[in-house]
């Protein structure tokens, strides 16, 4: 089968007709795909049919694989099952924070790299994966922006992405979530390749000496500005798909789907390379 590899909109995505299975696990094929990421954020190889050993070899060749810290497969830890079924993923009860736009890790010092989720079924209704790309967004604003944003610096917390899933919880939920430490970022995240994009999404909590109104204000404009249509692609799964995005630069979320949806991904993180500055 030819290879095919074509851009799927001018600002977000690039998809790969052609590879399968096993042919992924290759060293050129990693290659081309750092340089996709690169390039595009969002690289999707359309019915790529993968198994689990070939995932986490092809994981490794594009970087240091994260070890699942917590609900990891039984014989290859480094994936996590995502489902709402508590009896597929231990985390079932945390995934519809999923469905709100995020990057992950974003109260790390050194956010994962990127991800790799291949879908082994679909949802019937909802269930497909949008994603946002924070650099195009940054590099759209105006230099009057860029300039007032430069020094703002943004608090993000596990406890503010839950609570847009559970806006009145408990003492113990909220104490549960608070065990999670926070983290103070700079909103604009300057790479070391001077490449800059805009760091939103649900776990922003506050602005850093800001009043809490203009605080949240500005936070959700910036994160309506993100994911407009033109920054955005709209990912709708088929059964053996895979996505790999660059989770430093790209917001992403789920379309919501129901608790009893036999929806069932597979993922795989890379470690995160470069702290935010």
């Amino acid at each position: 089968m030819t290879v095919t590899v074509n851009p799927i909109s001018p600002e977000v995505g690039a998809e790969v007709v052609g590879l399968v299975g096993h042919q992924l696990v290759d060293q050129q094929v990693a290659d081309q795909c750092q340089l996709l990421l690169e390039r595009h954020g969002v690289v999707v190889y359309r019915g790529a049919k993968i198994n689990d050993d070939d995932l986490v070899a092809f994981t490794r060749m594009l970087g240091e694989v994260v070890i699942a810290p917590i609900g990891g497969e039984k014989t290859h830890p480094e994936i996590s099952a995502i489902s709402l079924d508590p009896a597929t993923s231990v985390l079932a009860a945390y995934r519809a924070g999923t469905f709100y736009w995020h990057i992950d890790g974003a109260n790390d010092a050194v956010p994962q790299k990127a991800t790799l989720l291949t879908a082994l079924r679909v949802s019937d209704e909802g269930g497909d994966t949008e994603f946002a790309n924070t650099y195009a967004a940054y590099d759209a604003l105006s230099d009057a922006e860029k300039a007032r944003f430069a020094d703002l610096r943004v608090v993000h917390s596990f406890a503010a992405a839950q609570v847009l899933v559970h806006p009145d919880p408990s003492e113990k939920e909220r104490a549960a979530w608070n065990r999670v430490p926070s983290r103070e970022h700079p909103l604009v995240w300057t790479r070391r390749s001077g490449r800059r994009s805009l760091l939103v999404g649900a776990t922003t909590e506050r602005v850093v000496g800001w009043a809490p109104d203009e605080s949240r204000a500005l936070l959700d404009r910036l994160l309506e500005w993100s994911t407009q249509p033109r920054f955005v692609l709209h990912h709708h799964w088929n059964p053996g798909d895979l996505v790999i995005w660059d989770n430093t630069g790209m917001l992403h979320r789920a379309i919501p789907y129901e608790v009893t949806s036999l929806r069932l991904m597979h993922r795989t993180t890379l470690v995160g390379e470069e702290a935010v500055a």
